[in-house]
């Protein structure tokens, strides 16, 4: 595809969706599928970014996700823990800034440790953001905001001062994209997604690769993106 005539957003947003299922229907265990979901993630980030995009949001572990047999949730903990420790040296090769969104309730001290590591060992890089959700919930993201502007005591605020209490201060989301072919956001970066463009296709998250990516492009630069509300031509 050609740069200049392909839409390249500012913002992507990927909610993970599908792993399991892809693990499932080829006989394997549903650990497997997640495995291959964050294999993905490291190959997929790196093309989004290196393509322009300056910020990308991925929804990896839902604030509900605990919920899930405690089997798989210690699996995703631990998958979580070794990846971040041992793909410092990948992050900081491809000069991609880490950051994390999401609670610190629930999570061992071990893997938040990593996280805040994870941070300080690519917060200088400047290809792109990785904005990684783990613990996430977009209304818990907006409570957590409106808490802390309570204990700041201060007095009416706009929009943009409001982001700035966000897990992170990150521009608005320009194209969401879900895997799996489910089409809704649960609950996924509500203030962010305001005026998305939303894109669902059908492959599960392991096989959504460049190929999957470039037609997702296709079809965002189609779109004519509008910012008003009703369209009432």
């Amino acid at each position: 595809m050609n740069n200049e005539i392909i839409k390249i957003p500012n913002h992507v947003a990927i909610i993970l969706d599908g792993n399991g299922r892809w693990a499932t229907e080829r006989g394997l265990k549903r650990n497997k599928g997640h495995e291959e979901g964050y294999k993905t993630l490291k190959r997929i980030s790196k093309y989004i970014l290196n393509r322009g995009t300056k910020y990308l949001s991925v929804f990896a572990f839902s604030t509900e996700n605990f919920n899930r047999p405690q089997k798989e949730v210690d699996y995703l903990m631990n998958l979580f823990v070794e990846a971040f420790k041992k793909d410092s040296k990948f992050f900081i090769e491809e000069n991609i800034k880490v950051v994390f969104s999401g609670r610190k309730e629930k999570l061992s001290e071990k893997l938040i440790k990593v996280m805040r590591d994870l941070e300080k060992d690519t917060a200088n890089n400047t290809n792109g953001v990785l904005n990684i959700c783990l613990n996430y919930g977009g209304r818990a993201e907006i409570v957590d905001a409106v808490n802390k502007i309570i204990d700041d005591k201060n007095g009416k605020i706009s929009e943009e001062e409001f982001k700035k209490y966000l897990y992170n201060d990150l521009p608005d989301i320009d194209f969401l994209i879900r895997t799996s072919g489910e089409m809704r956001v649960s609950n996924f970066m509500l203030w962010q997604l305001s005026y998305a463009e939303l894109y669902f296709p059908r492959c599960y998250f392991p096989d959504f690769l460049e190929e999957e990516y470039d037609k997702a492009l296709e079809e965002y630069t189609k779109r004519d993106r509008r910012f008003g509300g009703l369209n009432n031509e």
